[in-house]
Parts: C-alpha cells; structure tokens; sequence
C-alpha cells in the first residue's frame, strides 16, 4: 500500500517528506531557495529561512524564481523554485532563458488538481503542468509516493546541478495530501 501524506495545513504539522528534500539540497550546496508562498512547501521554506547558509527568498511571480535561479548560477551558486503546479504556466516564456542559455534549473511543483482535489480552479494546470514543462525541454521527474521523494528530488539535483539540465520535479498531489480548508464539509 502506497504511503500518503497528511496535508499539514496547520503551523508545526510535520512533512516528512520536506526534511529529506532540505538534506538533498544540503548536500547540492543548494544556497538559494525561491518561492511564491504555498502550504505544500511550507515546512521546507521554514527550514530553508532558519539556515544561515540558504536563502530563502519570497516571490510575487514563479517567473521571477526562473531568473533569479539563473543569476545565481550565473554569480556561482546553486537555487531550486518552489512552486505550486498551478504557477508553472507562469514561468513558461521565461523558461526560454534557461534552455537557450543552457542554465542548471531545479524546481520543485507540488502538484494541485489531481487525487482529492476539491477546487475545479486546480484542475486545468494541474492536467497540462507537466506537458508544459516538457515543451520547454524541462526534464520532469515524479514522486508519487513517500518513499520515492529523496531518490527522485536527489536524481533532479544530480541532472540539474552536475548534468546541467533543466529539471522538474513533480511532487504527487496522493503524496502532499489533498488541501482542505476550515469549514470544508465532506459530501
């Protein structure tokens, strides 16, 4: 039986699976982390902004993750977006930087609109987030179970970062745990 995760919506619940990505950034002298706010990655961003040596930067636009990623790279030093899979259409134009520059690009899609799903808003870019992704020669990768997460974010990191690919890893909406919020009723 698969194991599946909890949604955590609430400040202090635990994410298993975000202390194994933290450890695969450690060891991929990962210094800049880049976000647009998201429960789904929330406890992964708490760990990023308490390490001295990361960078945790908030974004009003997944778009902006893509260049800064890339300056990054440019200036030295490695970076992974964190987004939604609903904010991957955001990026698509600027994903044309990293493959005609030929940047390392590393991000992280927790995805929205699949198993569980309770907002119809989700659904549409969480059906094309990864055909999008692979018309701008993004790798994609997915984890669609617990025990898969470490493995498949440390294949990216190792594509990304030593094979100088453009990666995506898509985190399984069946392993983030669908959202629910307060006064949600089960019908």
């Amino acid at each position: 039986m698969d194991e599946i995760a909890k949604p955590s919506g609430k400040a202090g619940a635990t994410q298993p699976w975000s202390l194994k990505i933290y450890n695969v950034f450690k060891e991929f002298h990962v210094r800049h982390v880049a976000y647009v706010p998201d429960s789904g990655h929330s406890e992964l961003i708490r760990r990023a902004e308490g390490d001295q040596e990361m960078r945790a930067l908030a974004l009003t636009s997944e778009e902006e993750g893509v260049a800064l990623l890339s300056g990054a790279w440019l200036g030295g030093e490695r970076g992974a977006l964190l987004m939604q899979s609903s904010g991957v259409g955001n990026c698509v134009n600027m994903l044309s930087l990293v493959k005609l520059c030929r940047i390392p690009f590393l991000t992280l899609v927790t995805m929205r609109g699949e198993w569980g799903e309770f907002n119809p808003w989700q659904a549409p870019m969480g059906a094309a987030a990864q055909r999008a992704l692979e018309l701008m020669d993004v790798h994609v990768l997915r984890a669609s179970r617990l025990d898969e997460i470490e493995e498949t974010v440390r294949a990216g990191a190792a594509m990304a970062f030593e094979g100088g690919a453009p990666v995506a890893v898509l985190l399984s909406q069946r392993v983030i745990g669908a959202k629910k919020f307060a006064g949600q009723e089960t019908r």
